[in-house]
């Protein structure tokens, strides 16, 4: 089993402790590479993402601590950066400027009735509350919004792996409990998949609430889908705490060598390469 980790979120946006107590987890758990990814500035305030003007200060503390830690481990600074709209996704001349060592692409906004922003992560309630109020209660159309815009992410590029890939049906099924059954359901994620397949993309598997709900995504039902695509794949536990750095990831390549995958990515001296499984 890979030992490495490029999901993490410190306390420069809504991770919970210093860039450096996940470093020295990733280190006691005996990771060979590390990676931080604050969220990254969005065009509208947030209490959970990298304030712009923050960014320097983040990627000098990275830095530091590369620097540190570099006789044992190799650390590398990132940012998980939203696809929002055409002019701010993680193709942008913004981020692509920045020096960062890798970019992941995540969708967190779709937008709604007179082009409102809907977030659909966080509380249930809020979620429920936001689909009733800017998708006139419409599950279906609020999560054909979010593979549009997922889809357009990856047309645009800009970014490294994809971030929880189908993050919204946590959410979507404390609305419509078989949603994930449903047949346009599935043959929308199998369009998307097929569409990341076609464009060499990689794709994490994370497992951030996996000890709290059981799930990762994608959802292990889909690992068959993606080996056959032979869609790259790599294991992120999404860390907000330091103690979670290695949360999940023995039962996810456990679940990835059941549905015939044979290997994953990782960072080595800076470039991303296969790994087999069992390595």
């Amino acid at each position: 089993m890979d030992l490495c980790n490029y999901h993490t979120h410190c306390d420069f946006c809504d991770g919970k402790a210093p860039a450096e107590e996940f470093v020295k987890a990733a280190v006691a758990a005996g990771f060979h590479s590390y990676g931080i990814s604050s969220h990254a500035p969005l065009p509208f305030r947030t209490n959970w993402t990298l304030e712009r003007e923050r960014v320097p200060a983040y990627l000098a503390e990275v830095e530091r601590l590369k620097r540190k830690y570099a006789p044992v481990m190799e650390l590398y600074v990132g940012m998980e950066i939203d696809y929002v709209t055409e002019e701010w996704n993680p193709s942008s001349a913004y981020f692509r400027e920045l020096p960062l060592d890798y970019c992941v692409g995540a969708v967190h906004f779709v937008a709604g009735a007179g082009g409102e922003f809907m977030d659909i992560d966080g509380p249930a309630d809020i979620f429920q509350a936001n689909m009733r109020r800017l998708f006139d209660g419409d599950l279906r159309r609020l999560v054909e919004a979010y593979f549009d815009a997922s889809e357009r992410m990856v047309e645009a590029g800009g970014f490294d792996f994809i971030a929880h890939p189908d993050k919204i049906a946590m959410n979507a099924l404390t609305v419509d409990a078989e949603v994930t059954e449903r047949e346009w359901y599935e043959n929308r994620v199998r369009a998307y998949f097929a569409l990341v397949a076609d464009r060499g993309v990689m794709m994490e598997v994370n497992t951030k609430v996996y000890r709290q709900r059981g799930m990762m995504f994608p959802d292990r039902r889909y690992f068959k889908w993606l080996g056959e695509m032979g869609v790259p794949l790599l294991v992120n536990a999404d860390t907000h705490v330091p103690e979670y750095v290695n949360d999940g990831r023995a039962k996810a390549f456990e679940w990835l060598s059941e549905a015939g995958v044979r290997s994953t990515m990782r960072l080595r001296k800076g470039k991303w390469e296969e790994v087999a499984i069992n390595d």
